[in-house]
């Protein structure tokens, strides 16, 4: 069922036109990601979500709540983790969470959440003393702390290092999996096919796409290298002579092998029953960066 219906939204800055015409739905339950380079339109869209922006034309739905008119019910099932947001630098951990438990009717346990994201010992700390990656947890607990039934999470591990990256990733899929439908915004590739189960790409303020990450990859190319060096001589042949394969060359000791989606299957079934070991073996294929660019003509630069 969809959760959030945006259909033919548009917001303007003067003569600027930052939301052309994007419709999208989110189904619940689900990751949905919002991927595009800086400057497409993808926070703006989301604040149109979250009834902090005004649109221009179109119509948004958030569980049958209008952001323009209902934004008092709309706080009480959703919660949102802005692309820029502070707080004072003296506040400590417990007392931001008492704060915005304040705001609503029926506050998740806020101890519960400090334990669920790994900061029961930082509560009495400082939110200047937070390391970046604490900071970004405490932001989804501010966003989770209404018991919201969706969460906004706008480019929420921008500055991270990676390490801290791919803890946020997996603190973000825990809270998918108690039971909270998730809009992703983000630039980051890598991100968007970890987590999301459908996106739209947006570019220059318009969807030019959703679907899964694995759907658009394959609307690229399905098209698999194998490169590998055989632990034994081999016949090329025989490789050639698989239906899967298209194409094999010799690369010094290396072969490499051009094929469809099945075709490192074919090949390494080959490979057992001839007794022959792939060493070095590396499999080269479409990605999400190659499905955007073909979409767009460029590029998403981190």
């Amino acid at each position: 069922m969809a959760i959030i219906e945006v259909r033919d939204l548009v917001k303007r800055y003067g003569d600027t036109t930052a939301v052309d015409g994007v419709s999208f739905s989110v189904e619940e339950g689900e990751i949905f990601g919002i991927l595009g380079p800086n400057g497409a339109g993808k926070t703006t869209t989301v604040e149109c979500i979250e009834g902090l922006r005004t649109r221009d034309g179109g119509s948004i739905s958030v569980l049958g709540h209008d952001p323009a008119d209902d934004s008092t019910e709309l706080r009480e099932v959703l919660g949102a983790q802005l692309q820029e947001s502070q707080l004072p630098d003296k506040i400590k951990v417990r007392e931001a969470l008492e704060l915005y438990s304040s705001f609503y009717r029926s506050p998740a346990d806020w101890n519960r959440l400090l334990e669920i994201l790994g900061l029961t010992e930082k509560r009495e700390t400082q939110f200047r003393r937070l390391s970046g990656g604490q900071k970004q947890r405490l932001s989804i607990a501010l966003a989770l702390i209404g018991t919201p039934k969706i969460a906004v999470l706008d480019e929420l591990t921008t500055g991270l290092d990676p390490a801290a990256r791919r803890d946020t990733w997996s603190l973000i899929e825990n809270v998918r999996d108690s039971g909270v439908t998730i809009l992703l915004v983000t630039h980051f590739m890598e991100e968007a096919e970890r987590l999301c189960d459908r996106l739209a790409v947006i570019d220059s303020g318009k969807v030019v796409a959703v679907d899964s990450p694995a759907g658009l990859v394959s609307t690229v190319d399905d098209e698999q290298r194998i490169r590998f060096r055989p632990s034994a001589p081999l016949d090329e042949r025989l490789l050639l002579d698989l239906p899967d394969v298209c194409d094999v060359q010799r690369a010094g000791s290396h072969i490499v092998v051009t094929g469809n989606g099945n075709a490192l299957n074919a090949v390494t079934s080959l490979l057992a029953r001839k007794q022959i070991i792939a060493a070095e073996l590396r499999v080269e294929q479409a990605s999400l960066d190659d499905a955007f660019l073909a979409l767009t003509g460029r590029k998403i630069d981190n």
